[in-house]
């Protein structure tokens, strides 16, 4: 008698517990090198987590806050072993854009309603983890994700103009509304602040173009504030960031009264469903190239943890970083030690560098976000959504639009919506092509003896959205024998049952029979069991309905 295969742990998740899996595996060599690809993502998230921080509305500790202990569980819980969770754009923009209407940003209200958004959206994600629903990322397609990061770039460039051009801030962080304010103050723009912000943008791009490895974005911000200070020492003309509080994340409590949970919920469940196809996206870029096959539900339930600790520990909404990621990878981590070391890294750093950051520019932040807001456009994408179909340009469109009109939450909604929506035109719309008998096979042929005969092919299914489309192109057939090749039929529903029995009772009425040509053999035994065929062949590929 053989033993069972062994089932390969490798792959996914142990006993929903996979840091017990890879941890003993660690070697001294796996160590040292996760051990420095985690200290170049702590000193890449140092000026990402205070951008980040700033566009959400929140005190730009939190950005470094959000890196702690959201990414420790996301690695220790997750099943991706190179993605870095944390703080990242799109959802740093949405977060704000959700709790705008509700409190004043960098306000105790404001602070105490981003833990409560966080823990609501933790905690769907990790519930859908829990009931195996993975797959549930599949119902937003990849145009919904490029229309909406599209957006979310252009909200993220127009909320940082202002800083980048050296102007008070604006009033509303409305898209449309931003565009009037800065045209009515276009004559009080800082050439000192547009040179600090040009020269930020100059400095990144030379490191990422020459010097990928190294990080560009500190090299940046640190030659900037030296440039600020000899430009501005007086400190009265480009705008500093505020004083940073230095210490370990502190206990937050997020606030879940009934009035909370009605404002919140909503937006928790978009922002918590973004997060969660970000994150799996990158983890599936990533295990593209390293062959590792993921567990989507394990990756909720790190994902929703993440953000559930972060909750507690003044950690905003989090979810995989492309670009710290991808450096991770690059500096090829073995483990996710790698993302847990960065989180412990960016501990004593936080201590040591808190008080330094009050002297970076709010230019210099402003050109990286820019630069980062251009780098989440994803043009090769738009052009293939564009010129794929009508339908996927026009998913990409609407959520596009949708995310620079409505508040950015329902804008997901609205695109999965659309994708829906089209995706049931298409299938309640099968194709039902003509033919003649002289093109149907000669077994259809010398089964069919009539002399006038209609064939037709159906290229779907016959299920209760598509019966009404099929019946009327069915009505074009006059001749008294008809032959559907129904290969292209994968099921068949009640509804279209009747259908083939209404199609049976006219051709009767005509004098012939209505036949189906290779068809499938479970859609054979359900005519079976309505007594429409008789004892048919299970692989025969040619039945006529009796009635």
């Amino acid at each position: 008698m053989t033993s069972p295969p062994r089932r390969n742990r490798s792959t996914v998740g142990w006993h929903g517990l996979p840091f017990l899996q890879w941890l003993p595996q660690q070697t001294t060599r796996s160590l040292r090198i996760d051990a420095i690809a985690g200290l170049t993502g702590a000193v890449l998230v140092l000026p990402q987590g205070v951008a980040y921080a700033l566009l959400a509305g929140l005190p730009p500790e939190y950005g470094l806050y959000a890196a702690i202990v959201p990414v420790i569980l996301a690695a220790l819980f997750g099943s991706s072993r190179q993605m870095v969770s944390g703080p990242v754009a799109a959802l740093s923009i949405a977060l704000f854009s959700t709790l705008q209407p509700f409190a004043d940003a960098g306000s105790s209200e404001f602070i105490t309603l981003a833990m409560t958004l966080t823990f609501l959206a933790g905690l769907f994600q990790l519930l859908l983890g829990l009931a195996r629903l993975g797959a549930l990322v599949e119902l937003v397609s990849h145009s919904v994700i490029t229309g909406f990061t599209a957006g979310a770039a252009l909200i993220i460039a127009a909320s940082q103009l202002p800083h980048a051009l050296g102007l008070a801030q604006i009033e509303s962080g409305n898209f449309l509304a931003i565009w009037p304010q800065l045209i009515a103050r276009f004559e009080a723009i800082e050439p000192t602040a547009l040179f600090i912000t040009v020269f930020t943008v100059v400095i990144c791009l030379v490191f990422q173009r020459w010097l990928p490895r190294w990080p560009g974005m500190i090299v940046a911000i640190v030659a900037a504030a030296l440039l600020a200070a000899w430009l501005d020492p007086s400190r009265e003309i480009v705008q500093r960031v505020t004083s940073v509080q230095a210490g370990l994340p502190p206990l937050s409590t997020p606030d879940l009264s009934l009035e909370n949970l009605r404002l919140l919920t909503p937006g928790a469940i978009a922002l918590g469903l973004l997060g969660l196809v970000q994150s799996i996206a990158i983890a599936r870029a990533i295990a593209s190239r390293t062959g590792q096959r993921l567990d989507n539900n394990q990756e909720f339930i790190g994902q929703g943890l993440s953000n559930l600790g972060g909750a507690f520990f003044s950690g905003f909404i989090s979810s995989g970083s492309l670009t710290r990621s991808g450096l991770n990878a690059s500096a090829g981590a073995c483990s996710p030690l790698a993302a847990l070391f960065s989180a412990l890294f960016l501990v004593p750093i936080l201590l040591v560098a808190s008080p330094l950051l009050k002297y970076m520019p709010m230019p210099a932040i402003a050109g990286q976000l820019l630069l980062i807001a251009f780098k989440l456009v994803d043009w090769k994408s738009i052009r293939e959504s564009l010129t794929l179909s009508r339908s996927e340009a026009t998913v990409l469109l609407i959520t596009f639009l949708s995310t620079l009109i409505v508040a950015l939450e329902f804008a997901i909604y609205l695109g999965v919506l659309a994708s829906l929506i089209l995706y049931l035109r298409r299938t309640t719309r099968p194709p039902v092509v003509e033919s003649d008998l002289s093109q149907a096979p000669l077994m259809i042929q010398q089964v069919v003896e009539a002399q006038y005969c209609d064939v037709v092919r159906i290229d779907g299914s016959l299920f209760f959205g598509a019966c009404d489309s099929i019946a009327r192109r069915l009505e074009r057939c006059e001749q008294p024998d008809l032959v559907i090749l129904a290969a292209g039929i994968n099921f068949i529903d009640l509804n279209g049952i009747h259908l083939l029995q209404r199609q049976a009772r006219l051709c009767h009425a005509r004098g012939g029979k209505l036949h189906l040509a290779w068809i499938k053999p479970s859609v054979v035994a359900r005519l079976q069991r309505v007594g429409l065929v008789g004892d048919a062949q299970p692989n025969g590929p040619f039945v006529a309905i009796t009635l």
